[in-house]
């Protein structure tokens, strides 16, 4: 007699069968690095809190009296969502069709890096047009390229590792695609975004097999090619010199005001800093405190220890990028690991140069702090990459398990 569904007699639950279904839960959740994602929600925490407390003082300047004290942070938050909400996304893409994808999407960042130069498109501020208006956001197309270089970069090692110990058949036509880039690049003007992408589409070439005596001499060339650059720009010139002497009176309140008063946040925050929302040089007296410099007003509030704190939550991040890479690597996934070194080198080389800025270690230069600084395009491509990196090593980890991806 078949009895209904209602009354037939289940299972018993037994605690065996609870730590089973504990086990396999953790099993689930080990598939993804949790350390990692911790680390970047940490950042993006830390980034939320101080781009609050470095804005909320910027309505009372005529440019910005319409605004509420809540505006950046508002902002802020929206970045933030629609970053996770992409990164979510790409999680969800296997690298194989990243590796597909990646000469368009080279081409069409390109494309992007022409169509910002063009009147009554691209945005420009203070100088410079780097800026797609859109309607929630202005996209800065340098950021998207970063990721881009680094898909290309990693495909092309691939497909060329043969031969990337030879210049001519090797090296050069990448060389004349990150050219296209840098020209580009130099006519919005954006020296800082160049230095990134060159210094990401060289360590991956490294990594991927170009010869050390063809890397030093692509370091050499670059350096030169920079320091060339700076020379025939008299403005450049101007920030440099007033960079090795930033408490002369003229530099002061000059090239170096924004340098001197990085340097003077640094020095109030000592130890464990004036307190959180104490700052005094987010007054007005700091421009761009909330953007490139927040890690100014990082020092100034939190001290040392904040300071130590996210430097400490950088590292974690770029190590574990490159362990990623490495083990992808092992696995005889190439690309994916090349992207995850190559994403580890975008992180790293940026914190420090933002920070290094800010510290007044390295001249001055507008860069965003990855996850920390107000920023839609930043903020997004950020959040992305760590998409990317967790997918990367989620594949690692089915491999190692003996599953299809």
């Amino acid at each position: 007699m078949n009895l209904p569904n209602f009354l037939k007699i289940s299972k018993p639950i037994t605690r065996t069968s609870h730590l089973k279904e504990g086990l396999a839960h953790r099993a689930s959740v080990a598939q993804i690095d949790t350390s990692l994602l911790i680390s970047a929600v940490l950042l993006l925490l830390c980034g939320l809190v101080m781009v609050y407390s470095a804005s909320v003082a910027l309505p009372d300047e005529p440019r910005f009296a319409n605004y509420k004290p809540t505006h950046f942070l508002v902002r802020h938050f929206l970045f933030i969502g629609i970053g996770v909400i992409a990164g979510l996304f790409v999680f969800q893409i296997p690298m194989s069709s990243w590796q597909r994808w990646a000469p368009i999407l080279f081409v069409g960042g390109l494309l992007l890096l022409i169509i910002v130069l063009i009147p009554g498109i691209g945005k420009g501020v203070n100088g410079a047009r780097r800026w797609i208006p859109l309607f929630i956001l202005n996209l800065q197309p340098s950021e998207l390229m970063k990721l881009f270089v680094i898909l290309y970069g990693a495909d092309y090692a691939v497909r060329k590792q043969a031969v990337l110990t030879d210049f001519k058949a090797g090296l050069l036509p990448i060389i004349l695609a990150i050219g296209a880039v840098g020209g580009c690049l130099l006519l919005q003007p954006d020296l800082g975004a160049l230095i990134v992408i060159a210094g990401i589409a060289i360590g991956i070439l490294f990594l991927g097999g170009m010869s050390l005596k063809i890397f030093l001499g692509s370091v050499g060339t670059l350096i030169s090619v920079f320091l060339t650059v700076i020379a025939l720009s008299p403005w450049r010139r101007d920030r440099i010199f007033a960079y090795w002497n930033p408490w002369d009176e003229n530099n002061a309140l000059g090239k170096a005001y924004q340098l001197t008063h990085s340097l003077i946040a640094f020095g109030r925050g000592e130890m464990s800093g004036v307190g959180l929302g104490a700052s005094v040089e987010k007054l007005h007296y700091l421009p761009e405190a909330h953007t490139d410099f927040i890690m100014a007003i990082i020092a100034e509030e939190l001290g040392f220890i904040g300071v130590l704190l996210v430097v400490s939550l950088f590292y974690f991040i770029v190590r574990r990028a490159f362990e990623i890479g490495r083990q992808a690597i092992k696995l005889d996934k190439i690309f994916a690991g090349l992207v995850a070194q190559g994403i580890g080198i975008w992180i790293g080389l940026q914190a420090f140069i933002n920070i290094g800025v800010a510290s007044g270690l390295l001249p001055t230069k507008g860069l965003t702090l990855p996850f920390i600084s107000y920023g839609g395009s930043a903020m997004l491509m950020s959040c992305v990459a760590i998409g990317m990196l967790i997918r990367i090593d989620f594949e690692s980890r089915q491999m190692m398990r003996g599953k299809a991806i």
